[in-house]
């Protein structure tokens, strides 16, 4: 709102007063917000990197011993026990709190043999595979909710800081603007009125003279 449409009474200008107040307190939570946003994404981010390095060792120890398996039982073999296993139970995903932002918490999943004993009739080779996939499976899911929540947490991170952005570019100047509008304006009427009793003064001085002279 334009400082020419402010009234310039001094309710307005105490209700001014309490809005700089809330807003500079508003304005205040949102940094410590964003700050504390900037410190969990880098938290985050840490530990994504971490993973995806171990997602690298895993993966060549991965490779390493289906080749492995495949030197001790033969490519045939490695694949019609290949088409015999069970699949990756799905996926579920509830949500979880991290700064006030929602995010998803992935279920880490894995194997679901159709009996305890029938991955112990596989040969050590083959279930050394198969446990080495399964660390790799899980680790993927771990890096995929990592980094679903550092996309959050920056899309987060932007919106507060362009609600602090607005509150300390816009809305309190604009309010310290109405201040300084009504402070001025009161000084101006305060000037008129000094003004208009020093007319007031001279006039009555003026009469009182002309009924003395005319005594």
């Amino acid at each position: 709102m334009p400082v020419e449409n402010v009234r310039p009474t001094r309710l307005e200008l105490l209700r001014t007063r309490r809005r700089i107040g809330v807003a500079k307190r508003g304005l205040n939570l949102l940094k410590l917000k964003r700050t504390a946003l900037i410190a969990e994404f880098f938290s985050i981010s840490r530990e994504a990197l971490r993973l995806r390095s171990d997602l690298q060792a895993r993966i060549a120890g991965g490779y390493e011993s289906i080749r492995m398996a495949e030197m001790l039982e033969g490519s045939v073999r490695l694949e019609n026990i290949s088409m015999l296993l069970p699949d990756i139970r799905p996926v579920s995903v509830s949500t979880k709190n991290v700064m006030g932002v929602r995010t998803p918490r992935v279920d880490r999943g894995g194997y679901t043999p159709t009996s305890s004993s029938s991955l112990l009739e596989l040969p050590v080779s083959i279930q050394e595979s198969i446990r080495h996939f399964q660390g790799i499976y899980e680790v993927v899911l771990e890096i995929a909710e990592k980094e679903n929540a550092l996309r959050r947490l920056l899309k987060e991170i932007e919106k507060t800081k362009r609600r602090a952005s607005a509150i300390e570019n816009v809305l309190i100047p604009r309010l310290e603007g109405a201040v300084r509008y009504i402070k001025f304006r009161f000084d101006e009427m305060e000037r008129d009125s000094f003004s208009m009793l020093k007319t007031v003064k001279r006039k009555m001085e003026r009469e009182g003279e002309g009924v003395a002279v005319a005594a």
